[in-house]
């Protein structure tokens, strides 16, 4: 009989890398990523990609997959994963899915409602919007129109905000209804899943300590290099550390404001992954790092 997968998810710092790794090497694994900016070439330090020395001879799949500019999303994620699980599977070794990406770790393993088509008319209209009014204008309407997505969606967050919109006025429909929807399909595969968390004071020391250790290797000039050559507007420039590191190369922001930003947002980014596995019907059971070793 095939064997159910692992999937290693839950919050940012909390050991998930480590512990997959660890398993891999246990039990015969090949992991395959779930995070949606380590997925990207070039994020290297600030996304706490792991590294040739830490992977060694363990397979990874979805890391350095695409280039910044390239476009992938939560269902295209899913059909590359289901490549890499099939091929791992035919290799005899056990599949072993990493990262903390809900939606993402959701398409994976439950599938998605099928969304309309986007409509380039509707989304330059929402984009000139945005570009008159302001973008927390149309945070604004989103959060009353469709208040389970406003609540996921970051409020400088233009790009789904705009999807969200452009959602609502294409079938009447709010996005966040049909995110609930999700959850309504059978599972997609057998599998494990452990959620991994630590004490809230442990994690938010973990959490300092990692932007530091990020910045003494290098993030700024990682930022700068990343700005040179794709510029401020591709997607992962934008997300959790990124973009505070960002307004400290482009806006000149001081490094030590910037550094302090990136612990704020990834601390909100901590606090919105567990609402969002708490109330995913994917399934798993939160436990720490340790308990996994001790257990799996």
């Amino acid at each position: 009989m095939t064997r159910p997968i692992l999937v290693i998810a839950g919050v940012t710092a909390a050991s998930k890398t480590a512990t997959a790794l660890e398993l891999a090497r246990r039990h015969g694994g090949e992991l395959i990523g779930a995070d949606s900016v380590q997925i990207y070439r070039g994020f290297d330090i600030g996304s706490a990609k792991p590294s040739e020395a830490e992977l060694g001879s363990i397979r990874h799949h979805l890391i350095d997959e695409v280039d910044p500019t390239d476009a992938i999303d939560a269902a295209e994620f899913a059909r590359r994963a289901d490549r890499a699980i099939a091929e791992t599977r035919e290799r005899g070794n056990l599949p072993i899915v990493v990262g903390g990406t809900g939606l993402w770790l959701h398409a994976l393993l439950r599938g998605l409602v099928e969304l309309p088509v986007p409509d380039p008319k509707i989304r330059s209209a929402l984009d000139a919007e945005a570009d008159e009014r302001g973008l927390s204008a149309l945070a604004d309407q989103l959060e009353i129109i469709d208040p389970k997505a406003a609540a996921r969606i970051h409020r400088n967050d233009r790009r789904r905000i705009v999807r969200a919109l452009e959602v609502h006025r294409q079938i009447g429909r709010p996005l966040g209804e049909l995110q609930a929807e999700h959850g309504r399909g059978a599972p997609r595969y057998e599998a494990r899943v452990m959620l991994l968390d630590v004490e809230r004071e442990t994690l938010y020391a973990r959490l300092r300590s990692r932007i530091a250790k990020m910045v003494e290797a290098g993030w700024v000039d990682e930022v700068r290099a990343l700005l040179d050559r794709w510029g401020p507007d591709v997607r992962p420039m934008n997300s959790v550390g990124y973009r505070q590191m960002k307004e400290h190369v482009v806006d000149g922001v001081t490094l030590e404001i910037a550094a302090a930003r990136a612990y704020k947002a990834t601390r909100i980014y901590t606090r919105r992954q567990r609402t969002w596995f708490r109330g995913d019907p994917m399934g798993g059971a939160w436990t720490t790092a340790e308990e996994v070793m001790r257990r799996v």
